[in-house]
């Protein structure tokens, strides 16, 4: 796990949840570091979970999240991990991330209708990471997850 010097590094009080933010990066160094790439995406879906648990983190794997246009719920879609009912996390397990994995997963956060996601690729061979803000975000009453830990 990164140390407690970084772990305050990293968090900015203007971000919003950047505490979680903060911790969720550490869970993900940690796992990458261990596992290093070349593993398919399930497999540190899995190691990500177990992290977050060992770091007291609350979150659901493979929440179904309502997804909205204008305002209407029209369908729905698994978001990989929705970490303190707050943020979005979407995995990959690609050589590189690219435009359209990036526009994906702010598309995902505005039908999901969610402030803040975050876009992180353990196939590189450095965890590759995007801290995403939803510009588009209205405060619409969602009904809360059955957090792990939480």
């Amino acid at each position: 796990m990164i140390d407690e010097f970084d772990f305050f590094k990293m968090i900015k009080k203007e971000y919003k949840y950047s505490e979680i933010t903060a911790k969720i990066l550490g869970c993900a160094f940690e796992v990458h570091k261990y596992l290093g790439n070349g593993f398919r995406e399930v497999i540190y879906q899995r190691a990500l979970a177990e992290e977050l648990m060992l770091q007291g983190v609350g979150f659901a794997r493979e929440f179904e999240m309502p997804i909205f246009y204008k305002e209407k719920q029209i369908g729905t879609r698994r978001v990989d991990f929705l970490i303190e009912d707050v943020i979005s996390v979407e995995l990959k397990a690609i050589t590189k991330l690219e435009e359209i994995h990036l526009c994906q997963a702010i598309n995902y956060l505005e039908a999901y209708n969610l402030k803040i996601g975050m876009l992180m690729n353990f196939g590189s061979k450095s965890l590759e990471y995007k801290r995403l803000i939803n510009s588009k975000h209205k405060s619409i009453q969602l009904e809360k997850s059955k957090l792990i830990n939480g």
